[in-house]
């Protein structure tokens, strides 16, 4: 199953305009409305902390094995500037043909909340670490301009809005059905004998992720057409609802 490196900014000093708080404080409420999709989507992840910095973050990734790293940022425009620009940019490293297609994802789906559609791109860079250094594709997201009041107004009332988008950028990036969060309900595999295959995608013909014997305990955290996603101790996949019974 796909595993992403989750970098909300760890920025405290960049003070939103509006007064209700930083760039850290702020991107990290993103990135907790955007768990409950990865999730749901079967998406695990890994995360930075506040105390961290972008370089320890791009540190601690590079020292496992991710499929994508996603740093979340708000923007602000240079001195004598503040508050003069808005937009949503989607950064990649040139030459990065999946950081691309990430980059575009992202951009499509984000234009269909964003009231300035035309304001969101996507855009290569050589200068941004976090989209230059790791060692997996990766995409560093700028969610508006946290210096200009109608963007930091914006990110502050649509936080569910921006992370449900960014969930399903992510199901689409890795060929996955987009699933909305459900609660979380506990479940045990109800096989007269044998064992349940538990599935990288929902497909009967999918790569086996691992085999949950009969009378198996488990978690399901989506559902999708006659498949769970579901959490079978350190192992997360898809299994046949039909051979689970909820609690």
């Amino acid at each position: 199953m796909p595993i992403i490196f989750l970098s909300p900014s760890t920025q405290e000093w960049n003070s939103y305009v509006t007064g209700s708080g930083s760039e850290e404080y702020n991107m990290n409420l993103l990135a907790d409305a955007l768990v409950p999709y990865l999730v749901s989507n079967a998406i695990q992840y890994k995360r930075n902390t506040p105390d961290m910095t972008a370089a320890s973050s791009i540190r601690l990734a590079n020292q496992g094995y991710y499929d994508f790293y996603l740093a979340l940022h708000s923007n602000a425009s240079g001195e004598g500037h503040y508050g003069e620009n808005r937009g949503i940019l989607a950064f990649y490293y040139p030459g990065s043909r999946q950081g691309e297609r990430a980059a575009e994802i992202f951009v499509r789906n984000l234009k269909t909340i964003y009231p300035l559609p035309d304001q969101v791109a996507a855009r290569p860079t050589t200068t941004l670490g976090e989209v230059r250094q790791p060692h997996c594709p990766a995409v560093l997201l700028e969610i508006g301009y946290h210096d200009n009041f109608a963007d930091a107004r914006w990110i502050e009332g649509n936080r569910e809005a921006i992370a449900r988008q960014l969930g399903r950028s992510l199901t689409e990036f890795f060929g996955l059905p987009f699933i909305e969060p459900m609660e979380t309900r506990y479940g045990t595999v109800t096989l007269s004998s044998g064992s349940l295959l538990l599935r990288s995608r929902p497909e009967r013909e999918a790569g086996v992720v691992t085999r949950m014997p009969a009378g198996a305990s488990v978690s399901v955290h989506g559902e999708w057409q006659g498949w769970y996603v579901v959490h079978y101790g350190v192992y997360v996949g898809y299994a046949a609802a039909q051979y689970i019974q909820l609690g």
